[in-house]
Order: C-alpha cells, then sequence, then structure tokens
C-alpha cells in the first residue's frame, strides 16, 4: 500500500485519530502511532481467533456465543430485550439476530414475548445454555489465562485496563454527543 502515513490513513484503513494540536484533524499517524495502532488490531484479531477455535474445539460454542451467554448470564432472571443486549455486547443488529437465531436452534436461548410490549421480545438463557456456560467457562478462563493474563505483568494489565476504559468512555460520550446533536 505504500506510505499511507503519507496519506493519514494505516494500512489497515483505520482512521487517523484525532490529536491535541493545531492540524490535528490532517496529522498523519507516527511510527510509533502506527505500530501501536497495528499492534492492536493484530494482537485483537489473533487473540480472537485463537480463543474462539480452543473454545469451540473444546465445547462446541463459538466466542461469540458465550459471549452472549455471559451477558444474559448476568442480568436479571437470565434475560435481556435484544436493543439491550446488543448494546452489552456492543453488536450490531444483524450480528445479534444471526446468533441469537442460532443458538435458538441449539435449545441454548430463547425468544420469549416481553408482557409490557406486545410487539416485544426477550433472549433468555435456557437451561442448556447455563449447563452449556458452566462446561464451557473454565476452560475459556484458563485459554484467556494462558493466551492473554498470564504472558503480562500486573501494571501492564492494570495499563490494559485503564486503555481500555479511556477508549471506551470517550466513543461512548462521542456517540452520546452525537445522538443529542
Amino acid at each position: 500500500m505504500g506510505n499511507a502515513r503519507l496519506r493519514g490513513v494505516t494500512s489497515d484503513h483505520g482512521p487517523v485519530p484525532a490529536h491535541r494540536g493545531r492540524h490535528s484533524a490532517r496529522r498523519s499517524l507516527t511510527h510509533d502511532e502506527q505500530g501501536a495502532w497495528r499492534g492492536l488490531l493484530r494482537m485483537q484479531a489473533q487473540l480472537g481467533a485463537h480463543l474462539n477455535r480452543e473454545l469451540t474445539a473444546r465445547t462446541g460454542l463459538t466466542l461469540a456465543e458465550y459471549a452472549l451467554l455471559v451477558a444474559l448470564s448476568e442480568h436479571r432472571d437470565g434475560r435481556l430485550r435484544p436493543s439491550e443486549l446488543g448494546r452489552a455486547l456492543g453488536w450490531e443488529k444483524g450480528r445479534l439476530s444471526h446468533c441469537v437465531s442460532r443458538m435458538q436452534a441449539k435449545g441454548l436461548v430463547e425468544r420469549v414475548p416481553c408482557p409490557d410490549d406486545q410487539r416485544g421480545r426477550y433472549v433468555v438463557i435456557t437451561r442448556d445454555g447455563h449447563r452449556a456456560l458452566d462446561h464451557a467457562a473454565p476452560a475459556h478462563v484458563k485459554d484467556v489465562r494462558e493466551a492473554f493474563v498470564d504472558r503480562l505483568s500486573p501494571a501492564q494489565l492494570a495499563t490494559v485496563k485503564d486503555i481500555s476504559t479511556t477508549v471506551i468512555d470517550a466513543l461512548r460520550n462521542s456517540q452520546g454527543s452525537a445522538a443529542s446533536a
């Protein structure tokens, strides 16, 4: 792709982040910034793929299915409206609908009517969904520990947590301000 820094984008087609300074919107990524961005993208892709392969091989659940079961299990009565579930997972409507349909066919979740809204539904974790989650959790935690947690020092883990929180909060705030504009 050539020298992407000169064009102001990464070779991963990501946007140039806004920086403080008078030419912030047009400034290219520095070598270190580009390395950090690309490293984050590669790590996320490779770690997700590794954890998905391991979890699926051991339990038959995909990482997405596991995440959905966890989200449901952490809420009252193991049920959420699809919009709430999508927000909790950070998923778009289509991805959520497809995953819920696949999991419903496996008997892990069900869609039930919402008593307050005749057209509304809840996604509810089933008894089989709870069993699948209980079976998968120890293996998944072991894989996360081996592939990520145990490779980092406590200070590095704290830094990752701080970075994640900072970026997620900024995204949430910018989405909130865009919605109210």
